[in-house]
């Protein structure tokens, strides 16, 4: 069957999805008179709210017809598993992360049939939800297991979005999985796809369970401990790793694996582990990054400045924004990130002493309130020190400042107008930024108020401090994704290389079909 693509196909607000097919036979004029649609497929949906009196929601539509018309033909892609390589496989290949990057690297292997052994350091989903309430309740931090260690990494908490800036035909089998692991099917063709935290739980732990029946193993509370290398005439080559696992009693017994083949999907947050490989003499690189604060309005307000009205009153999902500005002496950027329409912030702590916030909203997003990251350039100029981890220490000097002026780890927090002018509050929240954070927030807030009317509200409330938007670290690799150490694949947030959910498990598919084409199965497995 032959499908056209169409796009530009309109509907009003409220207008159902079932007179696509008549939009598609209004749009080809004299062609579509007697044109029968046999099936439609939506492949993107936008809404265009240019015109606040008139909406509307615009579709790119593939579609089968009972005639041939002189249309672009779509083209179906299927992703296909790449043929297996011929080098020995000494043990099982390890995965290490259980994070969007590991899980599809998992899930990639098992389906190929490696049979991967898959190393997190947290807890398995159901064990990790405790966890992690405990520390919203309580302030009991477990430095193992929280906001950012555990099944399904730190997009578990936060709102599961899927918008990337890659373009890359992998994108299609990540959607396709979430699809089939339970989450809706229009995040296919959705402009701002979500899933949301509470049905990205359930979608991670199928995900796992596929993992588990295809022959892949997850192991959690593991925490890699250390890396056996060998030296050879190329250089040097993993032979085994260990980890540390830790019992339902709270006792740790460290075990080792035995293999050539390990995948690092350690996640942005693995301070102990960037560390560890640092001295192991792993090649590593300072990275760019962000710092900056959470910024929260009534979502009401998003939702006048975007629609003119209420969201539920112009039948339309809570609205979203995105803002940047560029800084006109310092060249710095300051943007908004990670938006979360409905959501609310959370404390996202990971070490002792270290207070970090972040966002998070259910698949509903029918919270009153609405949040983003606000945060500025920070160039490796800042980290003052050439040092591969300079990065990390620059990150932990802020979190450690915003613990000191916090209420255990709950984040300091102040009104925009505080911040502003520098009262107490806002002082306390200033003194968790460096000072050019702060003079680029000024000179942005202005700029982005003209784009989003109301941002500047000055009752809009601010939380300190938003560190973790991405890694500080880039561990080096090459073409064939190996870093220095032959048999070490790094990849995802955490090695520098994704920024996202869906930027992650593609680079984590493309790290399974590196070690695809390199290995040979072991066939007794």
């Amino acid at each position: 069957m032959t499908f056209y693509r169409i796009n530009e196909i309109k509907l009003k607000i409220g207008e159902p999805q079932e007179r696509i097919p008549e939009h598609i036979k209004k749009r080809l004029g004299r062609a579509g008179r007697g044109l029968q649609i046999t099936d439609y497929r939506i492949v993107k949906e936008s809404i265009d709210a240019r015109d606040k009196g008139d909406i509307l929601i615009v579709y790119s539509v593939e579609f089968a017809a009972d005639a041939k018309l002189d249309l672009p033909v779509a083209e179906i892609a299927k992703y296909e598993l790449p043929a297996s390589g011929d080098k020995k496989l000494s043990g099982r290949p390890v995965v290490c992360g259980f994070g969007p990057c590991g899980m599809f690297a998992g899930l990639i292997l098992a389906s190929a049939g490696f049979c991967p052994i898959i190393l997190e350091r947290g807890s398995l989903m159901e064990k990790r939800i405790e966890k992690v309430d405990a520390f919203w309740k309580r302030g009991e931090l477990d430095t193992e297991c929280n906001v950012q260690f555990g099944e399904g990494g730190a997009g578990t908490f936060s709102d599961g979005k899927l918008t990337t800036n890659i373009k890359d035909p992998r994108i299609a089998k990540v959607l396709e999985e979430f699809v089939l692991a339970g989450a809706n099917e229009d995040i296919k063709y959705r402009h701002k796809p979500h899933i949301g935290t509470d049905v990205l739980r359930d979608v991670v732990v199928n995900i796992r369970k596929k993992i588990e029946t295809l022959g892949g193993e997850i192991i959690f509370d593991a925490r890699l401990s250390d890396i056996t290398l060998e030296e050879g005439a190329s250089g040097k080559s993993l032979s085994s790793i260990s980890y540390v696992k830790r019992s339902e009693n709270g006792g740790t017994e460290e075990r080792k694996i035995s293999t050539n083949c390990l995948i690092l999907a350690i996640g942005h947050s693995a301070r102990d582990t960037f560390r560890m490989l640092c001295e192991k003499g792993m090649e590593m690189q300072q990275k760019a990054f962000s710092i900056g604060l959470r910024i929260q309005h009534p979502q009401i307000l998003i939702d006048r400045a975007q629609y003119g009205r209420p969201h539920a009153k112009a039948g339309l999902p809570p609205a979203e924004y995105k803002l940047s500005y560029h800084c006109k002496e310092s060249g710095r950027g300051v943007y908004t990130f990670c938006m979360c329409p409905g959501g609310e912030v959370i404390a996202a702590s990971s070490a002792e002493g270290c207070t970090v916030t972040n966002g998070m909203s259910y698949h509903a997003r029918d919270g009153e309130f609405a949040n983003s990251a606000l945060l500025v350039d920070v160039r490796t100029s800042d980290f003052g020190s050439d040092h591969p981890l300079a990065g990390v220490e620059f990150q932990e000097k802020y979190e450690k400042i915003a613990y000191k002026n916090s209420a255990g780890y709950r984040p300091p927090a102040c009104s925009w107008g505080e911040f502003a002018d520098c009262s107490d509050a806002g002082k306390r929240v200033r003194e968790c930024l460096p000072a050019f954070a702060i003079e680029s927030m000024l000179e942005a807030m202005p700029f982005m108020a003209r784009r989003l009317r109301g941002f500047d509200e000055s009752s809009a409330k601010l939380f300190a401090v938003e560190s973790r938007s991405s890694s500080p670290v880039r561990i080096v690799r090459n073409e064939e994704f190996l870093s220095s150490v032959s048999g070490i694949y790094p990849g995802g947030e955490g090695a520098g290389y994704a920024g996202g959910i869906v930027s992650a498990a593609v680079d984590g598919i493309k790290l399974a079909e590196a070690v695809i084409t390199r290995f040979a199965k072991i066939e007794e497995m």
